[in-house]
């Protein structure tokens, strides 16, 4: 089973450790038991007889239907480094089946000659599942590392562009630099990797080297920030490009899975979209990769990544084929620049992402330990803004590419859900702005590209913002007071057949005062038979009250009434419109334009990537 040495390896997945600042979650890395002890400062596992170290994880499993589908992969080893004598079991990990156990073997690690085994033979065939092993101590020991490798060679060394668009988050973005040059001195993968950081504040202050490009931006938001980015990637030469987010919060091997596995994929298509857990527990996922119909559907929403039963389901199950309407964050997401028909649309944020990755024809791949980790949940985000960036991009899609076509309809229910929503919350500022949304819409694409820096509408939207602004909170909060139980079933009832009390006369002083916290925004449900709702940030140091309206309501309701009926109207001419102008702006030619640059030339599909 020990291969000689002269055979060329290639490591396909380093083991990641957890880290301080990103996650220190034990049980996404590994599971310890008995004399086993993990050192954060060597990162290095120390054994005494007994002690076990256990690597079926979510971020040191190796998914090897992933790498058999998209890469073709049919070698596959496993090499330990460290010292001491050993039980090395390796799983392989079958839906449905009983884990089998291809190498139960006693191994002897010796400092300084990595131990090395050949598992091709040994793995069942089709289907693959996923592999994982674990070391049993024989006596005092050490692991310091191990990798999943194969004698496969890459089909292509990509040139990878990270690309990262900061507006005003000097601090983080200031971090995510230094971790990327500490990264680029110890990484073989240097030559191949380069840092663009596009500062739509111009104010990072960033110092350029020879592995890092700062690029000082007009404030497009993240989908021009991210077209310039792009546009420098290919001026670079760079065969790929990687969409961060501005603080990185993920580990740096995870960008060096990312190259592999781009660098063996057989479908020169091939694109890895990066997971992201929840803000408040690192072991929650948020989504790994995401649907879009009418509105986003995150994938795996709540997987608990310490629990491998969830963990290798997640993994098995996305392994097939992904839907066209599958889409990447881009918090972290990579993908071809030869293959990049459209650039990013000018949405200026929100929905961007969205519609390049089902604009574009890329095949799209989850892996392993590919994660961020953020620091907000997108709940905690929700305002008005949002809201009518959300409504007007979601409109788009829909209206402008043909893959997403879903008719009159259904397009006319986008609308009228994301109304009753805020309408049930008594978020008529709320409803203001969606009207606004809508109405933009129908202006046609010459009006995103007039407003790519949305600096009219934003003003508008602040203007709005009156009893749904965040202000300091004076003394305590006040107290809830529950008359219509909202999760009782009459009441509801009650409650949606009058439109939460809209159809009720004097509703406003006998219904429900509540207290919610941020993160409750859009949970409707809490909501059902209020009349006043006081809502708390995150921390408890802001709030802010909405109450009951009959008037604003039907101001806003007829409002958006006749927005729905002029949609219907022009709903054929519009999707014309839409459909050319989306590829207009969606174009590198949009882009250099409004940015006032050079249009790059042409990608020579080589390397000169990390030489300034």
């Amino acid at each position: 089973m020990i291969q000689p040495e002269s055979v060329p390896f290639h490591t396909l997945q380093f083991l990641l450790w957890p880290e301080v600042g990103i996650s220190t979650e034990h049980l996404l890395y590994m599971r310890l038991g008995g004399a086993a002890a993990y050192s954060g400062a060597t990162r290095s596992i120390c054994f005494s007889a007994g002690g076990l170290a256990e690597f079926n994880t979510a971020a040191n499993l190796f998914n090897l239907g992933k790498w058999r589908r998209h890469c073709g992969l049919s070698d596959l080893g496993l090499r330990l480094e460290g010292e001491g004598r050993f039980e090395l079991v390796v799983f392989q990990v079958l839906a449905e089946r009983s884990w089998e156990r291809p190498v139960n073997e006693i191994v002897e690690l010796t400092p300084g000659q990595p131990f090395r085994l050949d598992l091709t033979p040994l793995l069942l065939p089709e289907p693959v599942g996923l592999v994982c092993f674990s070391l049993r101590a024989l006596g005092e020991g050490r692991l310091a590392g191990a990798a999943w490798e194969s004698r496969q060679a890459p089909r292509r060394q990509p040139q990878l562009a990270l690309s990262i668009t900061t507006f005003r988050r000097e601090e983080a973005v200031r971090a995510s630099v230094a971790r990327f040059e500490s990264f680029m001195a110890e990484t073989p993968l240097a030559p191949h990797l380069h840092l663009i950081v596009v500062d739509n504040g111009r104010s990072a202050g960033i110092r350029p080297s020879n592995h890092v490009t700062p690029i000082d931006n007009e404030n497009l938001g993240g989908s021009g920030g991210f077209a310039r980015g792009l546009i420098e990637a290919e001026a670079r030469g760079a065969t790929h490009c990687l969409f961060m987010d501005d603080d990185a919060s993920v580990h740096m091997g995870a960008v060096e899975r990312t190259w592999t596995f781009l660098a063996h994929a057989t479908d020169p298509r091939t694109a890895v979209a990066g997971g992201m857990t929840m803000a408040n527990h690192r072991w929650a996922l948020w989504e790994s990769g995401a649907l879009f119909e009418r509105h986003c559907q995150p994938q795996w929403l709540g997987t608990d990544l310490r629990n491998f039963d969830q963990v290798s389901r997640m993994e098995m199950e996305s392994t097939a084929d992904k839907p066209q309407n599958f889409y990447g964050g881009w918090w972290y997401f990579a993908f071809p620049v030869a293959l990049t028909k459209y650039r990013p649309f000018p949405f200026f944020v929100r929905g961007d992402d969205v519609s390049f990755s089902i604009a574009n024809d890329f095949d799209i791949v989850t892996l392993p330990g590919v994660v961020c980790f953020q620091d907000a949940d997108f709940s905690d985000k929700e305002s008005l803004q949002t809201l009518y960036l959300d409504l007007r991009s979601h409109i788009v899609h829909h209206l402008a590419l043909p893959q997403m076509d879903i008719g009159l309809f259904k397009t006319l229910t986008m609308p009228a859900w994301f109304f009753l929503r805020s309408l049930f919350q008594c978020h008529y500022e709320t409803l203001a702005a969606l009207n606004f949304a809508v109405e933009d819409v129908m202006r046609g694409p010459a009006f995103f590209a007039a407003n790519a820096d949305m600096a009219e509408r934003r003003a508008t939207l602040a203007a709005l913002r009156k009893d749904e602004a965040w202000a300091p909170l004076r003394g305590r909060p006040p107290r809830s007071r529950i008359r219509f139980n909202p999760h009782r079933l009459l009441p509801r009832l009650l409650m949606k057949a009058t439109l939460n009390g809209h159809l009720l006369p004097f509703f406003r002083l006998y219904g429900n005062q509540l207290v919610l916290r941020s993160s409750q925004r859009g949970q409707i449900r809490h909501t059902w038979g209020a009349a006043r709702i006081t809502y708390l940030s995150a921390d408890g140091s802001q709030s802010f009250t909405v109450r009951h309206s009959k008037r604003a309501a039907l101001r806003e309701g007829w409002r958006m009434l006749r927005n729905g009926l002029r949609l219907m109207r022009d709903y054929p001419r519009l999707k014309a419109e839409w459909r050319e102008g989306y590829a207009e702006l969606a174009s590198t030619g949009f882009w250099t334009a409004r940015l006032g640059i050079e249009a790059p030339p042409a990608a020579p599909g080589t390397t000169h990537m990390a030489a300034q």
